[in-house]
């Protein structure tokens, strides 16, 4: 009998080691060292995956200028958001992995999608449902396609096997962490299993041109499952958010080798599966019948689309020794500079006070020009006077108090005025840089804090 091989992995990078040690020498983590089987089997043959595609050369060693520049190939689907969040479709030869919370709707997006596309083969392998569950959910779609084939396989051996007969031009695997390579003798989901899946696939789609979406779990903390160098093996990575409770969902570049990794695809789940929401900013803002206080609207900008969004802040009296600070959807770190330049520039006492802050709509914002609206929403609730209606916010602030410019103002101004917005606080050192038109709403140009509060208050 031949021993039994086995190696410790490193669960957070992936790196191996003949020995266990306490510290990672890649990533330097503490303790992350897992014991697997790693038993390989040389009698299996590799497939050469080029025979799949007629216009793949064969690797020789050339000059940078002997190749010839040309747009990528790309299957542009019937989902806009989808085509935006990759850079403009599906680029032949991708690998795509796509990672969110469990019960999100990732296998409904991508089943969606799959079945979208008449015009191309596309293999549907699933680890975890078995084909009638899948039936029910393209039921419930009720989109037909004569061209889509389901798998339900966990051993990548079978499924190159059913790929070499099928021919498709569209694989998605759902999901990555369930499939199991017989080259490895560890159990499914394991370091060394999701890393050789991965490079299995990563193979196939490079040799063939045959694009990939590699369905992911994300561990409780959020991070996706599995090694680092998952995520350094694919092409794109999006992250796939939001809360259960709300009917909307965020589609977000992490990782992206065909497009910027900025931009974002909003959808509204419903009955019928994923609709994409052509105008988000109508969704994120609440409609009420009077005007309250600590409430701003921030012109934001995520990715290549602006989006309006309600700020609420709530101030009161502290009753403990230790005024509470407690933010949703916001850099709590950035709160805390923005109450100090109030405590500062404007001389409100703030310190004795508990501070709420809430993005409505459970969204997540990095985009600096939210300042503004959030420094408006502050206010507004520690005087308790509500904000003029129809009026937005789009402006950095810096740490002396001066509001700083910010960029694409003039995509900013045009959606406020778009949605009904009668007026827009904007740095005045915007103003150079801006030529749209602005007949339909009054541009506020403001340069310092004190500026903002006494024209609102």
């Amino acid at each position: 009998m031949s021993k039994i091989k086995t190696a410790f992995f490193c669960s957070n990078c992936g790196y191996e080691s003949a020995k266990w040690t306490g510290k990672c020498p890649s990533c330097n983590e503490w303790n992350t060292f897992i014991e697997e089987v790693i038993t390989k089997d040389n009698k299996l043959e590799e497939t050469d995956w080029k025979k799949l595609s007629p216009d793949k050369k064969e690797g020789r060693t050339i000059s940078l200028h002997e190749v010839i520049s040309a747009e990528e190939k790309r299957i542009v689907t019937a989902d806009p958001e989808l085509n935006r969040v990759l850079g403009g479709g599906i680029v032949a030869g991708s690998i795509v992995l796509v990672a969110g919370e469990p019960g999100i709707g990732k296998s409904t997006l991508f089943l969606q999608n799959g079945l979208r596309l008449p015009e191309v083969r596309t293999l549907y392998i699933s680890g975890e449902e078995s084909e009638q569950q899948i039936k029910m959910r393209a039921d419930r779609l009720n989109i037909r396609n004569e061209e889509f084939y389901l798998l339900t396989e966990t051993s990548t051996q079978i499924i190159f096997q059913e790929i070499r007969k099928l021919r498709p031009g569209l694989v998605i695997v759902d999901s990555i962490q369930t499939l199991q390579s017989p080259y490895i003798e560890s159990s499914a989901g394991s370091v060394s299993q999701i890393r050789e899946c991965t490079s299995e696939f990563q193979r196939f789609a490079k040799d063939s041109g045959t694009p990939v979406f590699l369905i992911g779990h994300i561990t409780k903390d959020g991070s996706i499952a599995g090694p680092k160098m998952l995520e350094h093996m694919v092409d794109t990575v999006l992250q796939f958010e939001g809360d259960r409770h709300y009917a909307y969902r965020i589609l977000r570049t992490l990782k992206n080798r065909f497009g910027s990794t900025a931009e974002l695809g909003i959808y509204e789940m419903t009955g019928d599966g994923m609709r994409g929401v052509t105008n988000p900013s109508e969704l994120l803002i609440s409609q009420k019948d009077e005007q309250l206080s600590g409430i701003a609207i921030a012109a934001s900008i995520e990715g290549m689309r602006p989006l309006l969004i309600e700020v609420q802040a709530l101030v009161t009296q502290s009753v403990y020794g230790t005024p509470q600070r407690t933010v949703s959807g916001f850099d709590a770190r950035r709160l805390q500079l923005l109450l100090a330049v109030l405590e500062k520039r404007g001389g409100f006492h703030f310190g004795v006070k508990d501070v709420f802050l809430n993005i409505a709509g459970g969204l997540k914002v990095e985009d600096p020009s939210i300042d503004l609206a959030v420094l408006c929403a502050l206010l507004s609730s520690y005087e308790d006077v509500p904000l003029a209606a129809q009026t937005c916010f789009a402006g950095e602030v810096g740490l002396s108090g001066e509001i700083r410019a910010v960029n694409r103002i003039e995509q900013r101004i045009a959606e406020a005025e778009k949605l009904g917005f009668e007026k827009i606080f904007v740095s005045k050192y915007n103003q150079k840089g801006l030529t749209v038109s602005t007949s339909g709403i009054e541009v506020i140009p403001v340069g310092r804090v004190e500026e903002v509060y006494r024209y609102l208050f």
